[in-house]
């Protein structure tokens, strides 16, 4: 289901979920009762613990949060052979 803003005068602005058929204009402030209008905007159509969501907070996070890296990448080698026969063969 969505979820729709709805700003209270006095507490400021929450988040309530309503079906689409179903969406007030007003609904109750949970913090004073008191009613509140419902803000023009998009709603959210993510539901909160899919992975979408997960995504979603993963790459707000990196904006305040960077992955630490422990150590640069180490080169990556070819592997030594220890065939005689390779030594005549020309190297880049």
């Amino acid at each position: 289901m969505p979820l729709y803003e709805f700003r209270c005068r006095d507490c400021g602005s929450f988040d309530r979920s309503f079906s689409m058929a179903a969406v007030p204009d007003a609904a109750d402030c949970p913090e004073c009762a008191g009613s509140s209008r419902r803000q023009v905007g998009g709603g959210a159509f993510v539901r909160p613990g899919s992975a979408a969501a997960r995504l979603i907070d993963a790459t707000t996070r990196t904006a305040s949060e960077p992955a630490v890296v422990g150590a640069p990448a180490g080169r990556s080698r070819a592997p030594v052979t220890r065939n005689p026969l390779h030594r005549k063969l020309p190297r880049p």
